[in-house]
């Protein structure tokens, strides 16, 4: 069993300061204005523009530009990342993947629990001693997990079947695939200082690089600590 962090990586290119992206949106936007003559080579219309957009609530304009994000997260997490109805998804199967083959290193990959606690705070009261004793007590279960796995395929399972024993912290590879509007929602949603302290442990910081990738899309979204 390999227990690996939790990460994201962005895969669609984004321009240098992001000015592109913000001029396809402006170039589209401005149809209904018809204020095409407004728009200047340097960006700079484009940031003022989309940010009227913003303030304007006028967010339909946006959606003509979309992201995709690969995330490495475990199966919980991914359930709740589906829920973004609004999106293309495109995740590692379970029923297909079979983990029991040298291709995937004949063990089960899990995502790491102790930063996903660590910003739990239901939790912050533990002792380091009492977070260990969970940890311990999870990784046994992650053991004994794939144990089971591997016994039910060694029985002659196939891996739609042996899945059934796969815990959620099961890592996964999920990409999604939305426009600029919803990407605003999912983070409004996942950054929020309620949300499931894993899925913040990767939507956090990917908020943070986007607010200086891309200029003003997702300045107005604020994180609480």
């Amino acid at each position: 069993m390999k227990i690996q962090k939790a990460g994201y990586e962005i895969l669609t290119p984004i321009s240098e300061g992001g000015v592109k992206e913000l001029q396809h949106i402006e170039r589209i936007g401005r149809v209904c204005y018809k204020s095409e003559d407004k728009i200047t080579e340097d960006g700079e219309s484009a940031k003022k523009f989309v940010k009227m957009l913003i303030n304007a609530h006028h967010e339909a304009m946006i959606e003509h530009s979309t992201l995709s994000v690969m995330f490495t997260v475990d199966r919980g997490v991914s359930h709740e990342m589906v829920r973004h109805r609004i999106a293309s998804f495109a995740q590692e199967s379970t029923r297909y993947v079979n983990y029991s083959k040298d291709k995937f290193g004949n063990e089960i990959n899990v995502i790491d629990l102790k930063p996903g606690i660590a910003l739990d705070r239901g939790m912050t009261k533990l002792s380091a001693n009492e977070i260990n004793v969970i940890l311990d007590e999870w990784e046994q279960a992650m053991i004994d997990a794939e144990k089971h796995y591997m016994r039910l395929i060694e029985l002659g399972a196939t891996a739609q079947i042996a899945r059934s024993v796969l815990p959620n912290s099961t890592k996964t590879n999920i990409t999604i695939t939305a426009n600029y509007r919803e990407w605003r929602n999912y983070f409004k949603l996942r950054t929020a200082s309620d949300a499931h302290p894993q899925i913040r442990e990767v939507s956090v910081p990917l908020l943070m690089e986007l607010k200086e990738r891309i200029p003003v899309i997702f300045d107005d979204i604020t994180v609480e600590e």
